[in-house]
């Protein structure tokens, strides 16, 4: 038997980060891939699983932590050899108004701004003060949007209280400040993917047996990728104060995927540099990583672009909203039959509705309605994509 210490893994891009869950105490016998604790950032919620099998000796943290990567979790009993993340000497950080819950960056644009932390309603998790409640209440007065008061509906008949799921609630706070600080617009278009399904089921035919299936939007994908190269402006972020925009030389694309727990956005990293299989392959195991619980906190950072899909429930258009500080966001819908007229007569062709809605600070209308040209071009004729 021997004693082995579980310390907290790397984050990437996160320094810090609040322990929102214990789910083991001293005497619980765990697995390899037993979920240890929960973890959560501004972004995301995710568990951590112990990397040995055996029996918990000590736990070293608790819920409402704020931990770094090389903190202990836990001390653990076994015999198993299991690889646990590198030790990393914690970071002290001197923190004014204890009693108040909120992350070190979002005390400092307190500081910043002069705000107090006692007169913040918290939206987050647990009493949490977030990032958004700050920047609502610097905003000026007649930017902010309050809550209506709320009818007593039960006096027309039954009512229930719900709560919202964990992912809502740190994607509500988010959505609200991208929905009220950036001026959406949302151009509607289309494509003709007759050509692309013939080819897609082709090359599914061409599959030996267990492999994974090409779909639609693997293509989309990667035509995603070339059109963000022509048109560098959507692959930006605007820079504070609103006179310069950072372009980015590198193309991460979310994809929005749909979780019993809610939706979540995994970062398929490098496109441009990668194939249909390849694509393919890293988005089936963020998929599922996703439905799981189990993406990782670089699984969710350094999106570029998003593309939300409803190809698989339908309708014929939406208003996706920009993820900032991104400033476009693709929607897909489901594709459907249209005759088309040939000339002689009218023909069936699959088509592929589309939406991209846009940051109105950085790109007008123009620019946008060429960008959906540009990628409806290349996802009727791939061939565009090798040039």
């Amino acid at each position: 038997m021997a004693l082995e210490k579980i310390v907290v893994p790397e984050f990437g891009e996160v320094q810090t980060i609040t322990v929102v869950d214990v789910f083991i105490s001293a005497g619980d016998k765990v697995e390899v891939e037993t979920s240890l604790i929960a973890l959560e950032s501004e972004k995301a919620v995710m568990e951590i699983p112990s990397p040995f099998a055996g029996v918990i000796k000590e736990v070293l943290i608790k819920e409402n932590d704020t931990i770094v990567s090389g903190d202990l979790i836990a001390l653990i009993e076994t015999t198993d050899s299991g690889n646990v993340a590198d030790s990393f000497s914690p970071v002290e950080i001197k923190e004014e108004n204890l009693t108040f819950h909120a992350a070190p960056s979002v005390r400092g644009y307190a500081r910043e701004h002069g705000i107090e932390l006692s007169t913040i309603i918290p939206s987050g998790p647990n009493g949490r003060i977030l990032l958004e409640d700050l920047q609502t209440t610097a905003m000026p007065s007649d930017m902010r949007v309050l809550d209506p008061p709320l009818e007593d509906f039960s006096k027309y008949g039954e009512t229930e209280e719900a709560a919202l799921g964990r992912i809502q609630k740190i994607s509500g706070s988010h959505l609200y400040r991208s929905w009220i600080t950036i001026p959406h617009v949302t151009h509607f278009d289309e494509a003709d993917i007759t050509g692309l399904e013939s080819f897609r089921k082709k090359l599914n035919g061409e599959l030996k047996e267990g492999e994974i299936r090409l779909s639609i939007l693997v293509f989309i994908i990667k035509a995603v990728s070339v059109v963000l190269k022509e048109f560098p402006h959507f692959n930006c972020s605007l820079l504070p104060g609103g006179e310069k925009i950072l372009l980015k030389k590198y193309y991460h694309i979310g994809i929005a995927v749909d979780t019993p727990q809610g939706l979540v956005v995994p970062v398929l990293k490098d496109v441009d540099r990668k194939g249909l299989r390849q694509i393919r392959t890293e988005l089936n195991q963020l998929s599922s990583s996703a439905r799981k619980g189990k993406l990782a906190i670089p699984d969710i950072q350094g999106a570029t672009f998003t593309i939300s899909s409803l190809g698989g429930i339908g309708g014929t258009g939406f208003t996706p909203i920009v993820n900032g500080p991104q400033v476009a966001v693709l929607g897909l819908c489901r594709s459907y039959q249209k005759p088309v007229w040939d000339g002689e007569n009218f023909i069936p062709r699959l088509t592929l509705p589309f939406s991209v809605s846009y940051d109105h600070r950085v790109i007008d209308g123009a620019e946008a309605a060429r960008f959906c040209r540009a990628l409806a071009n290349h996802i009727e004729d791939l061939r565009r994509s090798l040039l």
